[in-house]
């Protein structure tokens, strides 16, 4: 039988593994890749624990939360699209300086 103990786990080793990609990467892309993991982890909890409770609240922000990361995501890609364009690498290393 599946408890919310299983969910909740699953979540904190979701957020582990976006938190830790989101560190050590230095790629954009995969930094956007990672904060969307972390932002699907917080979901996971948020939906579980309504579930657990019986309330319709965590459903409610975790819709909100899905809407927030397409949005994210659209303006972020969008915003590494035109640096890709000007710098020719999407490396956060390379990116010291943004004007010019």
């Amino acid at each position: 039988m599946i408890t919310i103990h299983h969910y909740l786990i699953l979540s904190a080793l979701l957020f582990c593994l976006g938190l830790v990609g989101l560190v050590v990467r230095k790629n954009l892309l995969i930094m956007f890749m990672c904060l969307e993991v972390l932002l699907n982890a917080v979901n996971l909890t948020l939906i579980a624990l309504a579930r657990y409770f019986r309330v319709m609240d965590g459903q409610v922000v975790a819709f909100f939360v899905m809407a927030v990361a397409a949005v994210e995501a659209a303006i972020g890609l969008g915003i590494l699209i035109n640096v890709f364009r000007t710098r020719q690498s999407v490396k956060t290393t390379d990116l010291t300086a943004l004007q010019g």
